[in-house]
């Protein structure tokens, strides 16, 4: 990364695009404190995540582009145990609700293995959000699913942002971009291009001859991004 900056909002979704090795997965490995910038902080609510690491990762919830749950147990014992281990008590009636509220209420005794794959991203937003984080990092997180499961999985993300919590996503689908986030952070080679809302990034570039080129009728995100991060498929 090169000097990477950006700031989260309170009840904002901020989107971080780029092309595969851009440096998405370095970024949001140093929000979490998995990896140790040279140079540089990382402040989460106002705590540094390098100095107080343990501080910092209570107030951050985090989903993956893929789960990894214990296959074996049910629902309702994984909630438990990730609720315990954020600290959050949960009694069997709040388990409940919180599965019903999700979709997942008639599915509460069954082993995590028999869910569907947008089953399983539905219940992972639920833990990653039990304890009502300040941040709430999204890698990707409907990579795979069908329309349907995506559409679920972007209310669940808008709920999130009305209750005040702050989100950063990743995706690399230009629609879901333009669908969800506030502002979007445009990363290539390491390096931050700009940083805009989507309908203003547009609007900046949709005269570009690069852009223009690309665009089949009105210019889209995707036009915008593919012309500032370059159409070649690297290696």
């Amino acid at each position: 990364m090169d000097g990477v900056s950006f700031r989260v909002a309170r009840g904002e979704v901020f989107g971080l695009l780029g092309r595969n090795g851009a440096g998405k997965s370095s970024t949001l490995s140093a929000i979490e404190g998995l990896i140790a910038p040279r140079s540089g902080e990382v402040l989460l609510d106002g705590i540094d995540v390098r100095r107080h690491p343990v501080h910092a990762k209570a107030r951050l919830g985090v989903q993956l582009q893929a789960t990894s749950f214990q296959p074996q147990l049910t629902i309702t014992q994984i909630v438990r145990l990730y609720a315990a281990l954020y600290g959050v008590r949960m009694a069997g009636r709040e388990v409940a609700e919180g599965l019903h509220g999700i979709g997942l209420g008639g599915e509460a005794g069954k082993a995590f293995k028999q869910l569907s794959g947008g089953q399983q991203q539905r219940l992972s937003l639920y833990i990653a959000t039990v304890h009502q984080p300040a941040l709430l990092l999204l890698d990707e997180p409907t990579v795979g699913l069908d329309p349907q499961s995506r559409r679920q999985l972007w209310a669940r993300i808008e709920d999130v942002r009305e209750r005040g919590g702050s989100i950063l996503l990743t995706t690399h689908s230009m629609e879901e971009a333009e669908a969800l986030c506030d502002r979007v952070a445009i990363i290539d080679r390491g390096a931050l291009l700009t940083c805009e809302t989507p309908r203003n990034l547009i609007e900046m570039h949709k005269h570009d001859p690069e852009v223009r080129k690309l665009a089949h009728g009105q210019v889209t995100l995707e036009d915008v991004f593919v012309g500032l991060t370059g159409s070649q498929i690297r290696e």
